[in-house]
């Protein structure tokens, strides 16, 4: 395997067939644009098994993803697509940095799925988008913006829906997408703590009910054991042990 791209949370590598890649995820950690960072021992291997169910959930559901299979406990095959430079949020509950600026109360229930497209890119601080923004910088066509925010609330009503079996509360969340070679678009990237928002609904405690990572950026403590909650419920639902 040779080394193709190493990211704040995954490596990147190639394998003997061009058209399929493998994901090694990483116990680091960041925050705040990568100005805080740290280790969560066993992060890797427990959001690799997180994603991996819930990637093979949602393609049962007929959601289109770049996962192939999970062949160890932190490694992800997955197929190789061109990733869309977007960073897709969905929210239904008021929280971090809506509630920063807009002036919302943490916990507002939103009255609909709000669905908002950041610029991937660090060096910027990933600017929220504005749909002429969009178009201006030519990072998708008008048909893939319609198509990303079309998958993304289908997503997210699979994903509250599930994670409330699991007496969870999906606050909010990030989705990535790539092109396969024929143009399609895939779901990529994780869905784990790291990308979602999460809220335990077996306790009123507002410090005890984050499961993400909202505990690693405002100190919380427990984190690890709340990525190992969040995988245990999301597993024995689906089933896995």
């Amino acid at each position: 395997m040779k080394k193709l791209y190493e990211g704040k949370a995954k490596i990147i590598y190639t394998t003997d067939h061009p058209e399929i890649l493998l994901t090694q995820f990483k116990d680091d950690v960041t925050a705040f644009n990568s100005l805080k960072r740290g280790i969560i021992p066993g992060k890797g291997e427990i959001n690799c098994q997180i994603s991996s169910a819930l990637f093979k959930w949602l393609e049962s559901k007929d959601i289109a993803t770049h996962f192939i299979d999970q062949p160890a406990h932190s490694q992800m095959r997955i197929r190789a697509v061109k990733i869309v430079p977007i960073e897709v949020v969905v929210r239904n509950i008021a929280a971090g940095s809506l509630c920063r600026q807009t002036g919302l109360i943490e916990g507002k229930i939103l009255p609909f799925p709000l669905v908002e497209f950041y610029l991937k890119n660090d060096e910027l601080g990933d600017p929220l988008l504005t749909s002429d923004r969009l178009l201006l910088l030519e990072l998708a066509s008008q048909k893939q913006v319609e198509q990303l925010q079309s998958i993304a609330l289908k997503i997210n009503q699979y994903l509250t829906e599930f994670f409330a079996s699991c007496q969870i509360t999906l606050v909010d969340f990030k989705l990535e997408f790539g092109l396969d070679p024929q143009e399609n678009l895939l779901l990529a990237d994780e869905i784990s703590p790291d990308t979602c928002r999460l809220w335990d609904q077996q306790t009123k405690s507002l410090r005890d009910r984050v499961l993400d990572k909202d505990r690693f950026r405002h100190d919380l403590g427990k984190v690890e054991a709340a990525y190992q909650q969040v995988r245990q419920r999301v597993l024995e639902k689906l089933g896995i042990r």
